[in-house]
């Protein structure tokens, strides 16, 4: 079978200006051995080569990388369109001139709670900064969307949060699950909370401006499914886990996986350092656990769930981190067994 690889998340630095206690990949410090800018450019050259129609640039922080722009301009250069996710900590004037020069299509900014909440989770300071990255970005014109990373701590946020960015400016609102990897895992985070009650408070907002949305790793197919997936004509179900079928991750030295929320070694599938990304991608033995799934390895409700042959049990990487089944998934709505 032949696979389309329609979409990148790229994580092109692991150097970040904060430490957030929520992350999964613990950025900080660059890692030694990043991928140098040439070896960036023939990736973004690659990715064109293979039909890539879509990447998400994202760090650690995107922008303490001394030549993003050259590797985003390149990307852009060869059609593909571009999103930046930031924790919009430092933009300045020229800044915002560079990326409407290059012709990003959309920029995200992580917004994680109420300003006590947020700097609790990231820095002291950030919540007023990504405020402020929201407002000049979308003065100067560009596509903004907000992404926030829900936690047992934040979840109680949605509603004031809701109030700040309904007259903001920004087209979407992604809510996503934060996942127990990285520093949410080492340092314990209570990661849980009620998938229904986030789809609850999206079903209230279907009909105004801000296009909120959840991620793949909350679900899957209450009632209103269509409508909640940032989508307005109700037929964006979630449809599988497309990590390895339509979509990849790469990291900062060159791993290839399915998806860069499996960041674990375990799902490495290769280097771009020793093998071709074509030859990753085309390889018959990659990403086994999407291309040659069959229902017969769902597990626990998701085995009997009606739902099951569609979602095939939702997210692989929310799945394997929370309960080390990508086949089961714990915190579905439909799930009887938490």
């Amino acid at each position: 079978m032949t696979y389309s690889l329609r979409s990148c998340v790229w994580e092109i630095t692991l150097a970040c200006c904060f430490n957030c206690r929520h992350c999964g990949s613990a950025a900080g410090p660059a890692r030694p051995d990043e991928l140098t800018t040439e070896e960036c450019l023939d990736v973004c050259s690659q990715l064109a080569e293979l039909g890539c129609r879509r990447v998400s640039l994202i760090g650690g922080e995107v922008f303490m990388r001394p030549d993003w722009d050259i590797v985003a301009k390149s990307l852009t250069d060869l059609g593909i369109k571009l999103n930046i996710i930031t924790n919009g900590f430092v933009f300045t004037d020229e800044l915002i001139d560079t990326l409407r020069r290059i012709n990003v299509q959309s920029v995200s900014v992580s917004i994680d709670g109420t300003r006590e909440v947020h700097d609790r989770l990231r820095q002291a300071g950030s919540y007023d900064r990504a405020l402020t990255a929201l407002e000049r970005l979308t003065s100067a014109g560009i596509n903004t969307s907000v992404i926030t990373t829900l936690n047992s701590g934040n979840v109680r946020c949605l509603d004031e949060l809701y109030e700040i960015f309904k007259d903001s400016g920004i087209f979407a609102w992604q809510l996503q699950a934060c996942s127990p990897m990285g520093n949410a895992a080492n340092l314990r985070m209570d990661y849980r909370f009620d998938f229904a009650e986030v789809i609850h408070f999206v079903e209230k907002h279907l009909d105004d401006p801000v296009r909120i949305g959840i991620a793949d790793n909350i679900g899957y197919f209450g009632e209103s499914e269509g409508y909640l997936r940032g989508n307005r004509n109700g037929t964006a179900v979630y449809r599988g886990c497309k990590a390895g079928l339509e979509s990849i991750g790469i990291d900062s030295i060159g791993n290839i996986r399915g998806c860069e929320s499996m960041y674990d070694d375990y799902f490495i599938e290769g280097n771009l350092r020793q093998r071709s990304l074509r030859s990753i991608w085309e390889d018959p033995d990659a990403f086994s656990y999407n291309r040659k799934f069959t229902t017969d390895l769902l597990e626990g409700t998701c085995r009997t769930c009606e739902h099951g042959r569609y979602c095939a049990a939702g997210c692989r990487s929310y799945n394997y981190f929370t309960g080390g089944n990508m086949y089961r998934s714990l915190y579905c709505i439909h799930n009887k067994d938490n």
